[in-house]
This record gives C-alpha cells, structure tokens and sequence, in this order.
C-alpha cells in the first residue's frame, strides 16, 4: 500500500474510531489523521503479532478492523493522557 494508502486508511479509521468511542475526544482532523496511522500501524503489529493475521490491501477486510482496532486502542490511550490536561 502506498503513503496515501496509509492516510487516506488512517483518516479513515480514526473519524471511525471516534465515532464508536463516546465521549468527547479533543484534537481535529490533524490529530484524528495521526492517531489513525499510528492505529492503523500498531493493529497490524498486534494482528500479525497476537493472531497470525497480515494486512493485506486498501480494500480487504481484515486491513480496515485491524486498522480500525488499532485506532481505537491508541485513541482510548490519548484520552487517557489528555484527560487532565483540559480546564473547565
């Protein structure tokens, strides 16, 4: 998969994951973009890692859930880090 492969599939996946995770997460699309790269990275790590499973193209399947897990995982983990940092 090429680098736009990987931004368009890391938008993507972190607009997704926000959009599962309730709350309110801080940051725009810059950070929506960069968390799901990272996501869209450490799924496939912990994919081929945990359970035998590459990422396989833009279109498959298992690359979206992956990529999608993954962005879940680390914007649970952002929340986490920028939850004392908001004022009211």
């Amino acid at each position: 998969m090429t680098i736009i492969g990987w931004i368009i599939l890391g938008l993507l996946a972190g607009a997704i994951a926000k959009a599962i995770l309730p709350g309110r997460q801080g940051g725009g699309w810059i950070i929506t973009l960069i968390l799901g790269v990272v996501g869209a990275l450490l799924g496939g790590f912990l994919g081929g890692a945990l359970f035998n499973v590459n990422l396989g193209g833009f279109f498959d399947l298992r690359t979206w859930l992956l990529a999608i897990g993954g962005a879940i995982i680390v914007l649970l983990i952002y929340g986490l880090v920028t939850r004392g940092s908001r004022r009211a």
